[in-house]
């Protein structure tokens, strides 16, 4: 084996400790797989022949004719901040039609979140997605990956290597009126003052992330409304609301306990009655489901939290409540 090939099927240097050998013999296969230099930009897909460019801010118009194509809500403002923190690369046609892309946004020197794999229905069999899937791959080695796999996507992430972490709840609808949760001895929920809980706001979200995302958090806030929940003189919670798809997210949120998770993501509702508002939730808690789906926020579908490499996403202490982006975290 050449070289290069060797380091192309090494699985991430944090990964071998922690990962099956059953899918780190799938990642090795999935990443030998050898192609020419020509092969790399160019794919051939039934009659014709497709090529692969690098995805740029230029290209927010045919990212947003994918989605579109399978029925994801994102707007065009929400294309461009993935463009803003990530990197992919997208399949077109003969006459510039996209057929396929894939993104990651790296964090550090060691942890990247893969996401916006997309592909055009008729030719989610054809090869075209596992190709961009193995490049972003490829450009992320040597460090820990994490995707949410759909239905449709999740053989594929398999045979690449990844294994499941949990399911993501998707919660969303209208919004009905509420009530406020139960007091919480000691809690509260204030504005966020980003001259004096950027700091502490930012450790919060690195422990319950699994990685130091500043970059994408300052990205976050800048286009949010956020909150902070504080208790014997510390935060021990947040929690943020901005425009998407079909009309508001929350996320991230992160809390302590469902209570916490709860008076967090209230501050946001009743404050919104009667508009669209999405939440995504990889917790366990039957409590913090029907409390959102008392609010109108019923779970819409579900997708699945995979890994490549160490398991980053905290499991004690602050947890991720609500997720910023389904291919951000």
């Amino acid at each position: 084996m050449r070289e290069q090939d060797k380091h192309m099927s090494e699985m991430p240097l944090s990964a071998a400790a922690d990962m099956p050998p059953e899918a780190q013999a799938r990642y090795s296969a999935f990443m030998q797989r050898k192609v020419t230099q020509l092969q790399q930009e160019l794919l051939q897909i039934d009659a014709y022949q497709a090529r692969i460019e690098k995805l740029d801010a230029s290209m927010t118009a045919r990212l947003h004719e994918l989605t579109v194509g399978v029925f994801w809500p994102h707007r065009a403002a929400d294309l461009d901040l993935m463009l803003e923190l990530g990197t992919g690369y997208v399949a077109l046609d003969e006459i510039d039609r996209p057929l396929s892309s894939a993104m990651s946004c790296r964090v550090g020197d060691d942890y990247a979140m893969l996401g916006m794999m997309v592909t055009t229905p008729r030719l989610q069999a054809q090869g075209t997605g596992r190709r961009l899937l193995r490049r972003v791959m490829a450009d992320c080695l040597g460090r820990d990956l994490r995707l949410s796999a759909t239905r449709s996507g999740y053989r594929l992430y398999q045979d690449a290597g990844f294994v499941p972490v949990g399911l993501i709840y998707q919660h969303q609808g209208v919004v009905r009126p509420i009530h406020a949760p139960a007091p919480m001895s000691g809690l509260e929920i204030r504005p966020f003052d980003p001259h004096t809980d950027l700091a502490a706001l930012r450790a919060l979200d690195t422990h319950a992330y699994g990685a130091a995302r500043d970059v994408m958090m300052d990205a976050f806030l800048a286009r949010s409304e956020t909150v902070v929940a504080w208790r014997d003189g510390a935060m021990a919670g947040f929690g943020s609301m901005r425009n998407f798809g079909k009309g508001k997210v929350i996320g991230p949120l992160v809390a302590e306990q469902d209570e916490m998770a709860m008076h967090l993501a209230a501050h946001f509702l009743m404050q919104n009655a009667g508009q669209f508002i999405r939440l995504d939730t990889l917790v366990q808690s039957e409590r913090f489901g029907a409390f959102l789906a008392a609010a109108g926020m019923g779970v819409f579908d579900t997708v699945t939290e995979m890994r490549l490499g160490r398991l980053r996403r905290a499991i004690t202490g602050p947890l991720t409540y609500g997720l910023a982006m389904q291919s951000l975290g």
